[in-house]
């Protein structure tokens, strides 16, 4: 069953982010530019001036952070920021989406159209300041997670349905090609956001759903929480014990009360610590 953690209503809620030094969730409203988290019963907030969708954690108080045209390193305790590299900074039209950091300290981040432009998008990986393009001709970039043990990564395409799996080398790079891992098409679900627990299950957010799934790392579909809002984005383990399960949602084209909050749900399941980026 899930609950509201945080009803402060975003248009496009993602990117959530439990950093494990700081046992605090961020999270990102990617159309209105800002960074949200709590504290207690305190809400915080960072307006950016342009749009921004995921985040890694560097140390206890910087992010590297992924911008519509580079990635930057953001210091939360005093609110300054210091560009890494461009990310597609010579494509307007575009911007970042889906991100997380993998085992090995690499961060992944898709892009995609502002408009969803059918191929726009691609993924790269940021490892140890270089930046590589991964996998181009993505529509919306999303579900990139990681097994535990380093050696397999996730992305989707949720404009065709379908989630791929592909193998990765002892410093986190992909090797040989992707393979579908759930072709979504035909149940007619639309994979947004992902994250992968410790044994290894594939939980998915998906659009449009009310729901997270949990699939077995053979794809075999296993449970689901469902959630009050429609769009349900992306999840994150967190907690304590990292047994709860935050999940961001979207109120675009929504008029619903639930819609565009965040929301949180106790699990049998226990998630991986987020990954650390190295710079």
């Amino acid at each position: 069953m899930s609950t509201v953690y945080d009803n402060r209503r975003c248009t496009l809620g993602e990117g959530p982010l439990w950093h494990p030094e700081r046992k605090q969730l961020f999270w990102f409203d990617i159309l209105e530019k800002r960074l949200l988290s709590r504290s207690g019963d305190q809400e915080l907030q960072w307006q950016f001036d342009e749009h921004v969708s995921a985040a890694g954690w560097i140390d206890r108080d910087r992010l590297l952070v992924a911008s519509e045209s580079r990635l930057f390193e953001f210091n939360l305790a005093n609110g300054a920021s210091r560009d890494l590299c461009p990310l597609e900074a010579d494509k307007p039209q575009n911007r970042s989406n889906d991100g997380r950091a993998d085992p090995q300290g690499g961060f992944w981040i898709g892009t995609m159209g502002k408009n969803a432009e059918p191929g726009s998008g691609a993924i790269y990986r940021f490892y140890k300041g270089e930046l590589r393009q991964l996998f181009a001709d993505i529509t919306i970039s999303n579900a990139i997670c990681f097994a535990p043990d380093g050696t397999l990564a996730y992305f989707a395409d949720t404009d065709v349905q379908k989630v791929w799996k592909v193998r990765l080398d002892p410093e986190g790079w992909p090797t040989g090609e992707p393979e579908v891992f759930l072709n979504l098409s035909e149940a007619g679900l639309f994979p947004d956001g992902a994250v992968v627990d410790t044994d290894g299950k594939f939980w998915n957010a998906q659009w449009g759903a009310s729901r997270v799934a949990c699939y077995g790392a053979d794809g075999s579909y296993l449970s689901e929480i469902r959630f009050d809002a429609i769009q349900v984005s992306c999840p994150a383990f967190g907690g304590d014990d990292l047994g709860t399960l935050f999940a961001t949602t979207a109120a675009v084209e929504q008029s619903g009360s639930a819609d565009g909050l965040t929301y949180r749900a106790d699990t049998d399941a226990k998630g991986q610590p987020e990954h650390r980026v190295i710079l």
